[in-house]
């Protein structure tokens, strides 16, 4: 009887101890898959920290850009300002010649009929 209980002993710290051993290797491979996991939440991290920067770049990207078009807004508005009042003097100019080119004309035409009268009355 006690050697068939020394036999069972024997038998359970061997299996315990094969036990213990699977078990330390698969906490073993649950260490590395939490390592590894680790590794890759940390390469997220970075991988986010940059897209933060590029978000950050890109903002400042847009704020120079909107300085930009204010900045040509402005001038277009002064230039197309100089632009409408040129075309103002220019009108003015034109309306102006043509009074003076019908003034003018309709002295023409009184001279002629003046040196017709004359021409006339000879």
């Amino acid at each position: 009887m006690e050697e068939k209980m020394f036999e069972l002993m024997t038998k359970m710290y061997s299996e315990f101890s094969e036990f213990r051993k699977e078990t330390k290797a698969d906490m073993n491979g649950l260490k590395d898959d939490v390592n590894g996991l680790k590794d890759d939440v940390n390469g997220l991290k970075n991988d986010v920290n940059g897209l933060k920067g590029d978000v950050n770049g890109l903002k400042n990207d847009i704020n120079g850009l909107k300085r930009d078009i204010v900045r040509i807004e402005n001038k277009l508005d002064t230039n197309s300002k100089a632009l409408f009042d040129g075309y103002n003097q220019t009108y003015e100019k034109v309306v102006s010649v043509e009074n003076a080119v019908n003034a003018l004309s309709s002295k023409v035409e009184k001279q002629e009929v003046e040196i017709k009268v004359i021409k006339g009355g000879k």
